[in-house]
């Protein structure tokens, strides 16, 4: 990904699926809930919870600084966003692993922006 208009692209998708602010990610990443969420490597930290860690960093830059691997992982970013949003199971969805997961992603489905 080299052009700006791809660049551009990425980015505003990224701010639109990303509604946490980098202060409530991180509150939530120290949650046991967030912890727990999403799939383990042997027995590690999750591949969503270290998503999560990445975007406070994305998010705490200027648009300027962010690097060809900060935009690799804000295209990995929307689309794990769009494909987990597809998959919302039916009735409240508040207290449960899928929302859990998104929001190790920044992603709060409770949330309006």
């Amino acid at each position: 990904m080299t052009s700006d208009e791809d660049r551009g692209e990425v980015w505003d998708t990224f701010r639109e699926l990303v509604n946490m602010t980098p202060s409530a990610l991180e509150k939530w990443l120290d949650t046991e809930d967030s912890r727990t969420a999403g799939q383990h490597k042997d027995g590690g930290e999750s591949t969503g919870h270290a998503s999560g860690r990445a975007i406070v960093g994305i998010l705490r830059k200027k648009k300027g600084d962010l690097t060809d691997a900060d935009y690799q992982h804000m295209r990995k970013v929307n689309g794990y966003i769009h494909r987990h949003l597809a998959q919302r199971p039916a009735g409240d969805v508040r207290d449960t692993r899928w929302r859990h997961s998104l929001m190790n992603w920044g992603h709060d489905p409770l949330t309006d922006k």
